[in-house]
């Protein structure tokens, strides 16, 4: 519930949209200092900016600084202008309703035209309107270092806010969004969440992914713009629904205006005392969210992400024997590493031709796919090595309660079948652009393969001989934006028949009808590559990803490949 005081001031603000005494000069106030500067940027090449830097005159430059980043910089900087961002710090600063801040006013890129003859590139709608990570690095990868050369920036994503509006305001939930170890704090008005250039996919990303610690203000008028892209106050009115949904710390406060600055720069004051409330405590992440959200049912609320190995050069291929523990590939470095159910991480074969996909069988060995002598190969657990299939080029590979092995050729786009005798053959040579992970259901009945430069997992059914039919790219994946692959790789299931595939996405878990469900956030910024199901009770999910491995407790259990299990009835 927001504080009566609060939604007294703001239904105020709303009838008459004036701007209160916080965003006036007052006497007695101290003035902060506002410079102006200018920066080419290789995040968005050719482009050449405007920005400038509010510095309160607070400011100790011993002490790590919170700080603020506003969009279209050069309208919330004015003195005069309609937010009037300067004289509402100082004076919110003052009164101590918000800590002493640093403030980064940034425009959008332009890139400038090679003469008068010719036309600019403006990048507004570029790098405000699109998802994806890209205008993220921007700020932190170049504004932020740079300003933080001459001030003492505080590194801690709860010190870090954003605000925009319009274009801006999308802008600034896709920074904290995409980096969520860098910003915990926005302000949106009038945002610009309807698609534009996939803005309107927010509502349902944020349903599906896991809640991530971040604090929200959306602002917006019923008369707001409704137009080819969408229509403005629905679409903040399906985000705020979203985020209730989800859990978040997330406010909307509607007004009667149209796509215009007079409600929210009414409001600005009471927006940051809202969004830096309780300051210095920290801003954290939904634990729960609606019983209906898929991940709260899947994921335990006390654990996070914990590291268990690091220092490697590329992690793959995770498996778990009978017991729990977890045995994973360093593919450059020619080994397979041993996760005891301790927890103790230990080289457990060395020269090991480098083998990527890993999966124990129902003889106790483990199979690997040994790409780098161009065979398939099992090991006893005393590390002997005998040869399954020769010849072949493989990635990844699964086997089933019988002994028969499946596993993908990602560069000639097939699938082969190994029987229990060893004979092998080619069962599927069409249809895929790069197929990846595969994966039997619970039931061993299907077998799915991820084709990564695609956003789908296809689904065949298993036939007697081990061949496979009625092949169909069934499972939807959430893509990113500036790409249509989804860099699915390796997969895993659960005993209720959902898949669990690892993309640049996230971690996302995909129900029997074929359809994302929850998306699970990376432990790092990085690619993952391979998850499994491990542990003595095999409800521990450990992900490959890149140098590290890094598991998590949850409320769902995996299936071992050498048990049947028919999972239950889908909800359709």
């Amino acid at each position: 519930m927001l504080p009566l005081l609060f939604l007294l001031s703001l239904w105020a603000a709303a009838q008459d949209y004036v701007l209160g005494p916080d965003s006036q000069r007052q006497p007695n106030v101290p003035k902060g200092t506002v410079t102006q500067h200018t920066w080419t940027s290789k995040v968005f090449p050719g482009t050449v900016r405007d920005y400038w830097v509010y510095v309160p005159a607070q400011y100790d430059a011993s002490r790590p600084t919170p700080f603020m980043i506003f969009q279209d910089g050069g309208g919330m900087v004015r003195e005069e202008g309609a937010f009037r961002v300067p004289v509402v710090l100082d004076n919110l600063i003052h009164k101590k309703d918000v800590p002493a801040m640093i403030g980064i006013f940034v425009n959008p890129g332009v890139m400038p035209a090679k003469s008068a003859e010719h036309q600019a590139r403006y990048n507004r709608s570029f790098e405000y309107d699109a998802l994806g990570p890209r205008y993220a690095r921007f700020l932190v990868e170049e504004i932020i270092p740079e300003v933080g050369r001459k001030y003492n920036l505080s590194a801690n994503p709860d010190d870090r806010g954003l605000m925009g509006s319009s274009s801006g305001g999308i802008a600034a939930f896709t920074a904290a969004w995409e980096r969520p170890d860098q910003f915990h704090r926005v302000i949106s008005f009038i945002g610009s969440f309807v698609n534009l250039r996939g803005g309107h996919n927010y509502p349902t990303l944020i349903r599906k992914t896991e809640p991530k610690p971040l604090r929200i203000f959306l602002q917006d008028g019923r008369a707001d713009q409704n137009i080819y892209g969408g229509n403005w106050f629905i679409a903040n009115e399906d985000m705020a629904s979203a985020l209730d949904y989800s859990g978040y710390d997330a406010t909307f406060v509607t007004g009667s205006e149209g796509h215009n600055s007079k409600h929210g720069s009414a409001i600005l004051p009471d927006a940051m005392r809202w969004l830096w409330r309780g300051y210095p405590q920290p801003v954290r992440k939904s634990r729960q969210g609606k019983d209906r959200h898929f991940l709260s049912l899947a994921l335990d609320p006390d654990s996070d992400w914990e590291l268990v190995s690091s220092g490697h050069r590329f992690t793959e291929g995770p498996a778990a024997d009978r017991q729990g523990n977890v045995f994973f590939t360093d593919i450059p470095n020619n080994r397979i590493h041993r996760i005891g159910v301790d927890g103790k991480v230990t080289v457990w074969k060395e020269d090991t031709g480098a083998a990527n996909g890993l999966m124990f069988g129902p003889d106790g060995r483990l199979y690997a796919c040994q790409n780098g002598r161009k065979r398939i190969v099992a090991y006893g657990m005393d590390g002997s090595e005998s040869v399954i299939a020769d010849g072949v080029t493989s990635n990844d590979l699964v086997i089933n309660g019988k002994g028969e092995i499946w596993f993908t050729d990602p560069p000639e786009k097939k699938i082969w079948f190994v029987d229990a005798k060893g004979n092998k053959r080619v069962v599927v040579d069409k249809g895929f652009e790069f197929p990846n992970g595969i994966m039997l259901s619970p039931d061993q009945s299907l077998l799915m393969v991820a084709d990564s430069r695609s956003r789908w997992v296809w689904s065949f059914q298993v036939q007697a001989d081990g061949s496979l039919e009625n092949g169909v790219p069934f499972h939807r994946l959430e893509t990113p934006d500036d790409s249509s692959s989804s860099s699915a790789d390796g997969m895993t299931v659960d005993t209720e028949g959902h898949l669990w595939v690892t993309t640049r996405a996230g971690l996302q878990v995909l129900d029997q009808p074929g359809r994302v469900v929850g998306i699970l956030s990376k432990p790092n910024t990085g690619s993952l590559s391979n998850v499994v199901f491990g542990g003595a009770n095999l409800d521990w999910l450990f992900v490959t990803a890149q140098d590290s491995v890094y598991k998590r407790h949850m409320k769902r259990k995996g299936v071992a490949p050498w048990t049947l299990l028919k999972p239950p009835q889908p909800r359709l």
